[in-house]
């Protein structure tokens, strides 16, 4: 069990980890995810004295960098978008743990050669052997890359005996079923299941991780969580900006690939899982799956799929181009940047209950939350008036920005007259804990050193998404369509995705 007394800010989780010695070779280790978090991740972990004190990072990539030119990319990385500021005496340390290795990912003597530098850094250094490759590269290159290392003799078989191998997987994995099911196999000729982390970075934020705690450390909330008291759940993930440098990459994903394969269904199979038997990676991961495999198969997307594009609008303080008129966008395209779904869980547990998704860029602000809303007291006593209704019971849990959960319940004001209104009930991690939380990959790369898969995704769970997905991208692709619902940048979304709650006499909550 984890001593809470410690406060320690890393021991939040669901399971205890212990880091290992190793090493963290980073595949494009001088891109843009190695300078914004992976970089900074490792540098906050150093700050919190957990990482083990024999652990490197090998950068591994294209550019022409020296190991002091890397280490300059890293500090500015660092001092950019760390949680917590750069320091001097701190950064002298953990800079001489840094080093890089120029190569390219299609060729086999740039492999050779990282094999012999992460041999010489390990001797030097006294790592035991422990490696950890993330293959921080576009999905094209997997297969690729994963071979390399094999062929190279880098990656070391799953036995307890030797020292491990792990590979961290980016999101997406695959664009649909069957590519999906490509990645997976070519992983698995060169890996073990055990070996493989498949990273979504939502699971390692502070309220993703409570979700579990929350429903099953307190009384009150699981005997409600069922189709006996809960009216319906709506799941949001907002953003403000548009698709800004990423248009290259967005034009062939699409908000249903980028955001609702991954992020959205992991939320929904948390939210809706059974109580596990144990808090340990495969039972956890066995209950997320049967809620995957429980989901209603979308037959008809004209009654519970909208897609939607925005179009020119507002942003702060000025006026920004719509999706169409955005760099490297087809004049023409069709690629949606605005979902919404209604989803139905079909168990014992949820029969019944509408699950409503969204996602969007270009909305009022950046929102990422989980409402559940309980059903409607009856309409007696202080629900008699049908024009002045009590307002249901929301329990909310917001993954950002603002991390924490709130309740709203109905009190009576204050005073000789009974006026009734809802008030929120609010916790926040912010004001509550004096530690600040850590980063998701700080959390996310610390279960790897441990060899804790608990928070990462199994193959069986990413196809199962894919197949759900499968029948509403090959509905699409049947639609012969040229213009998709449109919604003025800064605005909730199509007036076509308040129709699909409202055909349910529900309504979105207000961002």
């Amino acid at each position: 069990m984890l001593d809470t007394a410690s406060h320690d800010p890393h021991a939040v989780g669901l399971t205890e980890t212990t880091p290992q010695p190793c090493l963290l070779v980073i595949l494009g280790g001088g891109g843009d995810l190695a300078k914004r978090k992976l970089l900074p991740a490792a540098y906050n972990l150093a700050l919190d004295g957990v990482l083990p004190e024999k652990f490197v990072i090998v950068g591994f990539g294209r550019r022409d960098l020296s190991d002091d030119n890397y280490r300059s990319f890293a500090r500015e990385g660092i001092d950019t978008y760390s949680r917590r500021p750069l320091e001097d005496k701190h950064w002298a340390k953990f800079e001489k743990s840094i080093y890089f290795e120029q190569g390219s990912f299609d060729d086999a003597d740039a492999f050779a050669r990282l094999k012999k530098r992460l041999e010489d850094v390990e001797s030097e250094r006294g790592v035991p052997g422990n490696r950890i490759f993330y293959l921080s590269i576009p999905p094209t290159f997997i297969e690729t890359c994963v071979n390399q290392l094999k062929a190279a003799g880098l990656i070391y078989a799953d036995d307890d005996s030797a020292p491990f191998s792990r590979v961290i997987v980016e999101k997406p994995v695959g664009r649909d079923l069957e590519s999906a099911r490509q990645v997976n196999a070519t992983l698995a000729r060169v890996l073990d299941e055990s070996q493989i982390f498949r990273i979504d970075h939502y699971l390692g934020k502070e309220t993703v991780q409570n979700i579990l705690v929350m429903r099953f450390s307190n009384a009150i909330f699981e005997p409600l969580w069922n189709k006996k008291y809960v009216d319906h759940v709506q799941i949001t993930v907002a953003e403000e900006e548009g698709v800004g440098t990423r248009a290259g990459y967005y034009e062939h994903a699409g908000a249903l690939r980028d955001m609702v394969q991954n992020h959205i269904l992991q939320l929904l199979s948390l939210t809706a899982m059974e109580p596990p038997w144990a808090m340990t990676a495969d039972v956890v991961r066995d209950n997320k799956l049967a809620v995957l495999n429980c989901l209603r198969p979308v037959s008809d997307c004209g009654n519970c799929v909208v897609r939607g594009q925005y179009a020119a609008g507002k942003y702060g303080d000025g006026d920004v181009p719509g999706y169409r008129r955005e760099q490297n966008v087809e004049s023409n395209s069709i690629t949606e940047t605005y979902v919404a779904i209604k989803v139905f869980v079909d168990n014992w547990r949820w029969s019944g209950v509408p699950f409503f998704l969204r996602t969007g860029k270009r909305m009022p602000k950046r929102v990422s939350e989980i409402a559940v809303q309980f059903k409607e007291i009856p309409p007696i006593l202080f629900n008699i008036d049908p024009q002045n209704s009590v307002a249901p019971n929301v329990l909310v849990l917001r993954i950002h920005p603002d991390e924490g959960l709130s309740m709203s319940i109905t009190t009576k004001l204050p005073g000789a007259k009974l006026q009734i209104r809802p008030v929120e009930m609010d916790f926040r991690y912010q004001t509550t804990f004096a530690e600040q939380s850590p980063e998701a990959y700080e959390r996310l790369l610390l279960d790897v050193m441990a060899g804790d898969a608990t928070l990462f995704m199994r193959r069986d769970e990413i196809e199962a998404s894919w197949t759900w997905i499968k029948n509403i991208q090959e509905s699409w692709e049947r639609e012969d369509i040229r213009w998709l619902p449109e919604y003025a940048a800064g605005t909730a979304g199509p007036i076509e995705a308040d129709k699909l709650i409202e055909s349910s006499l529900r309504k979105w909550r207000t961002l």
